[in-house]
């Protein structure tokens, strides 16, 4: 009698016959991120990511050699984009809708991956993750918040002086707050308390 896993076991080998190359990469990669957005990096295995692309262990190790290797790789892979600074007439009103970009990146697979990367890793590789974690999600976003800063501060509604490197901390410093230390989303009319409240007054003429 053939058991369950070894029935598994055989639909893993023929999928992995099928798919070669960027296809199988790809679902190896697939298979990663939609496990550290749901049992994190520490329930993260191998195996687990092999069962879960349908393919055998031996597949995932000949394309990397270690988990943080393979982490590194899908992360790179699915990180969101924000798309253009958004250009709707006022600082206020470029900011919210940034914000909830930010939100859907966050809450995104690839951004509960990374998250979970970021919330469990130890210092060591979190280190080896900060150069990515840099450029491809520090410095796009930060690139953004400073154009919608910048487009104020021509139509008159940011504040000249209004380019310091904190300012454009705020925002996403409040919102990893939330979701590290509260386990707890941004509904929209917390975005807009937010930037009502803290950013508007932080970015508006006149504030000494």
């Amino acid at each position: 009698m053939v058991t369950s896993r070894s029935a598994a076991t055989a639909r893993s080998q023929r999928a992995s016959l099928r798919r070669r190359g960027p296809v199988l990469e790809r679902a190896i990669l697939e298979a990663a991120l939609e496990q550290l957005s749901t049992v994190g990096w520490n329930g993260l295995t191998m195996e687990g990511v092999a069962f879960g692309a349908q393919t055998g262990k031996a597949a995932v190790y000949r394309r990397w050699p270690s988990k943080e290797d393979l982490v590194a790789d899908a992360l790179q892979a699915g990180l969101p984009t924000l798309g253009e600074a958004p250009d709707l007439g006022s600082v206020r009103e470029d900011l919210y809708e940034l914000c909830r970009r930010v939100r859907a990146a966050m809450y995104s697979k690839p951004g509960s991956a990374l998250r979970s990367v970021i919330h469990e890793c130890d210092g060591e590789i979190a280190e080896r993750l900060h150069g990515l974690i840099v450029t491809g999600v520090i410095e796009p976003s930060t690139r953004l918040f400073r154009e919608v800063v910048q487009r104020g501060i021509g139509r008159g509604d940011v504040r000249p002086d209004a380019t310091g490197e904190l300012l454009f901390d705020v925002v996403p410093a409040l919102m990893m707050y939330r979701s590290k230390m509260c386990a707890s989303e941004w509904t929209d009319s917390e975005i807009a308390a937010m930037i009502d409240q803290i950013m508007v007054p932080l970015l508006r003429p006149g504030r000494g």
